[in-house]
């Protein structure tokens, strides 16, 4: 029969490895980042009521936007999955449009004016490593086109974010990081005044 130190030195070690494999399971799992980005910066206002046609697609070339350990190889991957994002980038478009002074609609017609949303990249990458120190560095790159009776106007709206962190971000760190650092491209696009301004010819 054991002793009883012998047992309670067999649990502590039997403890310390379930925690450890939990640790290392934690780091090594997958996020699947939900987000909802939301535009809070003012726009201008150059439309008269005018239909618009708003569509928000994604451009990217992968739903997995990079991975919690930098390696490209690691199964800690960091997924935005297009059919839960694009719907918010869809209503956060038709909104600023609207704010914009126009009527915003999904449906084509001969003739009417039209704005593309294009989530065209976004990266989750590590930064510079230090002692006790490591970096997570986030782009995000939107492309905005505007049509109205053949003339076109493109625009690009990089957002960057560099944080630095000494315990690796969870999800809702890194959901809250990616929705600021869309947010802010969001309000980079919209607060451009040449879009309304072709819009509205």
């Amino acid at each position: 029969m054991p002793r009883p130190h012998r047992l309670r030195t067999a649990l502590l070690r039997l403890s310390a490895g379930l925690l450890a494999a939990g640790l290392l399971a934690a780091c090594a799992s997958p996020h699947y980042l939900q987000l909802s980005p939301q535009r809070s910066a003012e726009v201008p206002v150059t439309g008269n009521g005018q239909a618009v046609t708003v569509v928000a697609v994604d451009g990217r070339d992968s739903e997995v936007i990079g991975t919690r350990t930098g390696s490209a190889m690691s199964t800690a991957t960091i997924t935005v999955n297009a059919h839960e994002l694009i719907p918010h980038l869809q209503r956060e478009a038709e909104r600023a449009v609207r704010d914009m002074g126009f009527s915003p609609t999904t449906e084509n017609a001969p003739g009417r004016p039209s704005l593309t949303l294009t989530l065209d990249h976004l990266g989750y990458e590590r930064g510079q490593s230090r002692p006790v120190i490591d970096e997570a560095r986030l782009e995000a790159v939107f492309v905005a086109e505007a049509r109205n009776g053949g003339n076109t106007y493109t625009g690009t709206y990089t957002s960057r974010r560099t944080q630095s962190y000494a315990i690796r971000p969870d999800r809702d760190t890194n959901t809250r990081m990616v929705n600021d650092l869309l947010a802010d491209g969001l309000d980079r696009a919209f607060r451009d005044p040449e879009l309304g301004r072709l819009l509205a010819r």
